[in-house]
C-alpha cells in the first residue's frame, strides 16, 4: 500500500452540501463552521469513497440525496497523490439502484487500497459500553491491516450464519452436517484468534508511547483479549464448539463462539471500563486510535489519511491544546472539523494550517 493523501474533492448532491469542490493540504486542514452546516458531510464523502461505505447508520440513498436535488443522483470524486507522485482519481456516481464506480475516469470497482482512520469522539462512549462496537472496531480495522484475517473472518461469518439457519430447524437430522461447520469454525477460529493476539500484541508497543505524546502524562495503559478460546487448536475448538450442541439445538442459535470475544484496556492495571473516569476513557480511546495510525505506519510504511470530526468538546482546553501540538508534530495528512471558537483559535496557530470555511452546505473560501 502506498501513501496516499487527498488532493481534491468534488460532490453533487451530497446530503446539505451545496456542489463543493475543494483543495486539500498534505498536512493540516481545518473545517471550521457552526453544527449542522455540513462540516461532517464533507468528512463522510472522503471516507464513503475509499471504504464504500459510511460511519453513519443512516446512510441509505434517500437519506443522503440532497433535498434540493433536481436529479436522483450523488457524484463524489476524489484526486488523490500516491507517494507524492502519481496522481489518481477516484469517483463515484451513485443512483437508486446502484453505484458506478471509477479509477481516472475508467468504469471499474476500486481497487485502490487507500488508507483512512475515522476519529469521532463520540465513539469512545460505545466503544466503553458496547462490547459488540469493541467487537467491530477491531474486526474493522484488523482487517485494514491483514488480508489473511479479513478473508478468514469473513469466511467465519459466513459459516456461522449457515450453522444458525441449520440450528433453527432444529431437527437432530441435521447434527452430521453441524459437526462438518464446526471442522471449519474450528480451523478459522484459530487464525483469527492468533491474529487478534498478534494485533494486540503490536499495538501495545506504541500505546504507552503515544499516549504520552498526546496528553504528556504518565499512565500504563495495555490492551488484552478476553477469550475462551485463545490458546486452543483447531481440534480443540471443534470439540468445545460441539460441546453446547444440544443446548444450542434447544435454543436454535450459536451460544458460543470467537464471535463473542471481547476486548479490555487496562488502565494502569484496572479495568478502564469500570475504574475510570470519562475524560480518562476518552483520552485512552484517542490513544488507542493514534497508536494504530501508528501502526499502520510500521506495516505500510505509510500513514493512512486522518479524518477528525470535532473533538473539542469531549477535552479540556489543556488536553485539546496538547492534541493540537501532536497534530503539528505529526507527518500524516489531517482533516479536522470544529465549531468551537478556542479551539479553532488554537489550529489557527498552526503554520501552513489549510482553512476552510463552510456555512449552509456551501464552502465559503
Amino acid at each position: 500500500m502506498g501513501e496516499y493523501k487527498i488532493q481534491n474533492l468534488i460532490t453533487r448532491n451530497f446530503r446539505n452540501l451545496h456542489p463543493v469542490n475543494i483543495n486539500f493540504s498534505e498536512r493540516i486542514n481545518c473545517i471550521f463552521g457552526d453544527n449542522g452546516n455540513g462540516k461532517t458531510n464533507i468528512l463522510e464523502a472522503i471516507y464513503f469513497l475509499i471504504n464504500k461505505k459510511s460511519f453513519r447508520k443512516n446512510n441509505a440513498f434517500p437519506q443522503i440525496l440532497s433535498i434540493d436535488s433536481e436529479k436522483s443522483q450523488i457524484i463524489i470524486s476524489a484526486l488523490f497523490s500516491k507517494n507524492n507522485s502519481e496522481k489518481i482519481s477516484v469517483s463515484v456516481k451513485m443512483e437508486c439502484e446502484e453505484n458506478l464506480w471509477s479509477i481516472n475516469g475508467k468504469v471499474k470497482k476500486t481497487d485502490e487500497e487507500i488508507g483512512v482512520v475515522f476519529v469521532n469522539p463520540f465513539d469512545s462512549y460505545n466503544f466503553y459500553n458496547q462490547s459488540s462496537f469493541r467487537r467491530n472496531w477491531f474486526d474493522a480495522n484488523i482487517s485494514q491491516l491483514n488480508t489473511e484475517y479479513k478473508n478468514g473472518l469473513k469466511r467465519y461469518q459466513k459459516a456461522l450464519k449457515f450453522r444458525n439457519i441449520l440450528l433453527a430447524k432444529r431437527p437432530n437430522k441435521l447434527v452430521e452436517q453441524i459437526a462438518a461447520i464446526d471442522v471449519e469454525i474450528g480451523i478459522l477460529s484459530e487464525m483469527i484468534c492468533k491474529k487478534r493476539v498478534d494485533f494486540i500484541k503490536d499495538l501495545n508497543l506504541h500505546l504507552n508511547d503515544i499516549f504520552k505524546k498526546i496528553f504528556a502524562e504518565e499512565y500504563k495503559i495495555e490492551l488484552s483479549l478476553n477469550s475462551k478460546f485463545m490458546s486452543l487448536s483447531s481440534n480443540q475448538i471443534t470439540k468445545k464448539m460441539g460441546e453446547n450442541l444440544s443446548k444450542e439445538l434447544k435454543n436454535g442459535r450459536t451460544i458460543s463462539g470467537i464471535h463473542l470475544d471481547d476486548y479490555i484496556i487496562l488502565f494502569n492495571q484496572m479495568n478502564s471500563y469500570e475504574y475510570c473516569s470519562l475524560g480518562q476513557q476518552k483520552m485512552s480511546y484517542l490513544g488507542l486510535l493514534f497508536a494504530y495510525i501508528e501502526l499502520f505506519r510500521y506495516k505500510y510504511g505509510s500513514y493512512p489519511i486522518v479524518l477528525i470530526d470535532d473533538i473539542s468538546g469531549e477535552l479540556d482546553r489543556y488536553r485539546w491544546s496538547r492534541f493540537i501540538k501532536f497534530l503539528e508534530k505529526g507527518k500524516f495528512q489531517v482533516l479536522i472539523t470544529t465549531a468551537n471558537e478556542n479551539f479553532k483559535d488554537e489550529l489557527d496557530k498552526i503554520i501552513g494550517v489549510n482553512k476552510i470555511f463552510i456555512k449552509s452546505g456551501q464552502v465559503c473560501n
